[in-house]
């Protein structure tokens, strides 16, 4: 492997001074500005160079060393209002999305048998005889296992055992 060639760094800078000036002069609003820029960036990599550092690439890390000196310009003149109390806001239905979530999310941490007959519940089946034609098992055995499915799901969302899933979203927005 061969070290990278010594490049004589002061005609290599005098040569990108005028792309750096160009490309300066498009990521500013004024010829002052941009000016401004192109200098700061030919001092930083003519501080690399006195400093002994190699740079393989003049051209390059020109235009790196521009685009790291503007993005931290554009960092620091952002200007960002202070958040109040009034300025948060949240969708009309936004409870009710996060209540379905969690009520997913507790839906997947059934064991197997009772989370696959609360989805097919929830893709509309609800008839006890067409879900244990579905799955091969008995319809007693389909109402046993949602009930117990939602009875755990009652006791995971903190539920009320004798209050109606429904009640969620009424219950969560209330908090």
């Amino acid at each position: 492997m061969s070290l990278p060639q010594i490049v004589n760094l002061p005609q290599d800078l005098i040569d990108v001074l005028p792309m750096l000036n160009r490309r300066a002069r498009k990521l500013c609003d004024n010829p002052s500005d941009a000016a401004d820029l192109a200098q700061e960036t030919a001092l930083k990599i003519w501080q690399r160079h006195q400093s002994g550092a190699p740079i393989a690439d003049p051209r390059a890390y020109a235009m790196t060393t521009l685009r790291n000196i503007v993005r931290a310009e554009w960092r620091t003149r952002l200007e960002t209002d202070a958040l109040e109390d009034d300025m948060a806001s949240a969708p009309p239905d936004a409870m009710r999305v996060i209540a379905c979530a969690e009520m997913r999310e507790a839906i997947d941490r059934l064991p197997y048998d009772q989370a696959m007959l609360l989805k097919l519940v929830m893709t509309g089946e609800t008839s006890p005889r067409v879900l244990a034609r579905r799955i091969g098992v008995r319809s007693g055995t389909v109402m046993s296992r949602l009930a117990r499915a939602r009875a755990r799901l009652r006791q995971e969302m903190g539920m009320s055992q004798t209050c109606s899933v429904t009640t969620l979203y009424e219950e969560t927005s209330m908090n």
